[in-house]
């Protein structure tokens, strides 16, 4: 631990290290359209959108003003430090939201573990059926 913290770091960990940050994750749309590999990873990101039916196009009240959004980028890394895919999301801005004014829905892809014992604790003290 010592000579870590001198930095006298192995050469594996010097290797991994830089396999992790010679790649660099773009902080504007303008500067991942340069990329291939960024493109595509928001090609991915919008199928996955358009497969799971998020959003429908409707015309905006004119009262209204649209939820804006913004992409994020990370690049997930395999164990040895090599990359294994470029990860990108686009997430709306939803704090400018408010419930039952400019959305109904929410979604979630997972149910948290938490969540599914507090639903059992429920329906068992409860005497609640389970299907």
């Amino acid at each position: 631990m010592a000579n870590i913290a001198k930095g006298n770091l192995s050469e594996e960990t010097k290797k991994f290290n830089s396999a992790i940050y010679s790649e660099e994750i773009p902080t504007t749309i303008e500067q991942a359209l340069k990329s291939k590999n960024w493109r595509k990873a928001m090609e991915v990101e919008m199928e996955a959108l358009k497969k799971s039916d998020t959003w429908e196009k409707c015309i905006l009240p004119q009262e209204k003003k649209p939820v804006g959004c913004r992409w994020v980028f990370t690049i997930k890394h395999k164990p040895d430090g090599t990359i294994e895919r470029y990860k990108v999301r686009l997430v709306a801005k939803g704090y400018t939201q408010t419930y039952r004014i400019d959305y109904s829905e929410t979604f979630s892809p997972v149910a948290k573990i938490d969540t599914v014992r507090v639903l059992f604790s429920v329906a068992a003290n409860k005497g609640w059926p389970l299907h």
